[in-house]
């Protein structure tokens, strides 16, 4: 957001999320005992804000959240960059539910230094109403680093939810976007059984210039959606994006370097895939495999590299266990 808004313009901002694909909003309206959009605890809003203080730490120096969206106060849990807070995500809810509107707004002043994940996996429940919906929003100053690192998304079957996350980044600031999608209750038999789920990212430069687009739709069900033919037989996608100034063709080689060589992965059981992205500005990478774990494990341990090529230290613990 640019300039004062107002909480009421903040609220209708996040109760709108734009565009929805025509096949999440494909089921019923209502249904008996479903609260509406707009219901209390349904329209959830976060802003954060992070500054850099005098003594060289970054700071949330403002933030504004409404149920069921909240925040943790930053942690400083990080012994490689000790000045680096660590903010973690949560609900007030046990997941999202049809109505659900979740808006998200991450800004970071020039040189400030953010890692943002959640407290737990997402979990997107059987919707016999309406759709959910999540937007993300990253903007980043001169010289900023954002690592934005979820826990996995496990779309239950019969759910229908979209989310995006954009993020404006500089060409001397460092984004690193994760994210781990599963096929949802396997041990449930709901395999790929989501009736819709659309995920989109787009990252830009400041001038509106596109470096990354990349779409996910999963539609049909249990009975439309072939997961062998598209995820050859996987339970679990991951992805991880990292720009970064300097030479993209290190960074890629430096989280080549971690597949099959970090320490606690189980790299029989993934397959991974590397590469620069358009105009050599950073590097991102690919993961499937039948286990969630697995290529969660992947995701972070490439992360790690990266984070290491990139700004000197390993990913840090996150202390979620």
């Amino acid at each position: 957001m640019t300039g004062p808004v107002s909480r009421a313009d903040r609220l209708a901002r996040a109760a709108d999320p734009g565009h929805v694909s025509r096949a999440v909003a494909a089921g019923p309206a209502s249904a008996a005992g479903s609260l509406p959009v707009g219901s209390p605890g349904k329209v959830g809003v976060l802003d954060l804000d992070y500054r850099l203080a005098p003594d060289g730490r970054t700071v949330l120096a403002d933030r504004y959240q409404k149920s069921p969206l909240q925040v943790m106060r930053p942690l400083y849990v990080d012994p490689g960059l000790p000045h680096v807070p660590v903010t973690y995500l949560m609900s007030t809810g046990g997941g999202v539910v049809g109505g659900d509107r979740l808006d998200i707004d991450v800004r970071l002043a020039d040189r400030s230094h953010a890692v943002i994940t959640t407290q737990a996996a997402t979990r997107i429940h059987r919707m016999d109403a309406g759709y959910a919906t999540q937007n993300v929003t990253l903007t980043l100053g001169a010289g900023a680093v954002c690592e934005w690192v979820p826990d996995p998304l496990i779309p239950y079957a019969g759910s229908r939810f979209q989310q995006s996350l954009r993020a404006t980044v500089p060409e001397d600031a460092v984004l690193m976007v994760s994210d781990v999608l599963t096929a949802g209750r396997v041990a449930r038999g709901e395999r790929w059984a989501v009736d819709a789920l659309v995920s989109r990212v787009e990252l830009a430069r400041p001038d509106g210039t596109p470096v990354v687009v990349d779409a996910t739709r999963i539609t049909g069900g249990s009975g439309g959606f072939d997961g062998d033919l598209v995820t050859g037989g996987s339970d679990a996608i991951g992805t991880l994006f990292v720009l970064a100034p300097g030479p993209a063709t290190d960074l890629a080689a430096s989280m080549r370097a971690a597949i099959g060589s970090s320490v606690g992965v189980r790299w029989d059981e993934v397959r991974c895939g590397v590469s620069t992205l358009p105009e050599g500005c950073g590097a991102w990478s690919r993961v499937v495999g039948g286990s969630p774990e697995a290529v969660e494990a992947a995701v972070r341990a490439m992360w790690s590299a990266a984070r290491g090529h990139v700004l000197g230290a390993s990913a840090p613990d996150l202390r979620k266990g």
